[in-house]
């Protein structure tokens, strides 16, 4: 697989997880945000939220998908930091946004926050180590 191959090629901290890790960890993320990003779409939908609460949820989906291609296609590491931390930031912004009108959106989307905050971490530790 070609993410494993270019994962494998970075210098990486010793608390790194193995690529092998990646794919089962994103399954269930994917499967609790498709859940819970998908009842926000539908709340949107049906006039039950504003825009600006859909905004967040929409934006980190884009930053999400584009972070492979910028990490793994274009080979940028800084600019996938920066992908990175836009992902933590509509996030943050995404939860915090919809926990008042349903909580559980919020508390669903733990385990997501927490990754994505190792990843930024992770990410900031590889390109510090990965610079020429």
């Amino acid at each position: 697989m070609r993410t494993q191959t270019a994962y494998r090629n970075y210098k990486k901290p010793s608390w790194a997880p193995p690529a092998w890790l990646f794919a089962p960890v994103w399954t269930v993320l994917y499967i609790l945000i498709a859940v819970s990003f998908g009842y926000v779409g539908y709340l949107y939908l049906e006039g039950s939220i504003p825009f600006l609460i859909l905004l967040p949820f929409v934006l980190n989906l884009v930053f999400n998908f584009l972070f492979t291609t910028i990490q793994f296609r274009w080979r940028d590491l800084n600019l996938a930091l920066v992908d990175v931390l836009l992902v933590f930031a509509s996030l943050v912004w995404a939860l915090v946004g919809i926990s008042v009108t349903v909580p559980w959106v919020a508390l669903i989307n733990l385990p997501y926050l927490a990754w994505v905050f190792f990843a930024s971490i992770l990410q900031l530790t590889i390109v510090v180590m990965n610079r020429a």
